[in-house]
């Protein structure tokens, strides 16, 4: 039997990070916490490679782009969407990860989904760097893992 163990190593290892402006003061903190943890895996700053755009809608074009150019390895895509009055919470969830999947499906690197979809700024900051830890380096890690699962399974 065949067995693969994680590996978590970032060296020689590109990667891009897609951030939303739109809820900044989170989706900074999870950038923080992605840069942090890249950092601490063996990323080079000058292999990591920041991209803003506007909201979470806007992430999975953004994701594309990237996985297109043949400058990165493994994407890694950071949003918060917080739960408001109208359905328009229930569209840009939805919308943000059925996009995310399908580029990770459907292009060469893989994509994380580090897209925080709470009912609270509370939840958001707790999820940012606060009691529940970063979504953005558990990101990191999880991007470098994909990465080299894919190594694994194609050598």
């Amino acid at each position: 039997m065949n067995t693969y163990t994680g590996t978590i190593n970032g060296e020689h290892q590109r990667i891009g990070i897609v951030v939303a402006q739109f809820n900044d003061l989170v989706t900074k903190r999870l950038l923080e916490g992605a840069l942090s943890a890249l950092k601490q895996f063996g990323v080079p700053d000058n292999a990591i490679t920041v991209t803003w755009v506007p909201g979470a809608l806007e992430l999975p074009r953004a994701a594309k782009l990237m996985a297109g150019s043949g400058k990165v390895d493994g994407i890694i895509a950071l949003g918060a969407v917080g739960r408001g009055e109208t359905s328009h919470y229930d569209y840009v969830c939805a919308n943000t990860a059925s996009g995310l999947a399908e580029v990770s499906l459907n292009s060469p690197v893989p994509v994380m989904f580090g897209v925080l979809t709470t009912d609270n700024m509370n939840q958001a900051m707790n999820r940012a760097g606060g009691k529940a830890g970063n979504k953005g380096s558990e990101c990191a890690s999880g991007v470098l893992e994909m990465i080299h699962l894919a190594d694994w399974i194609t050598a």
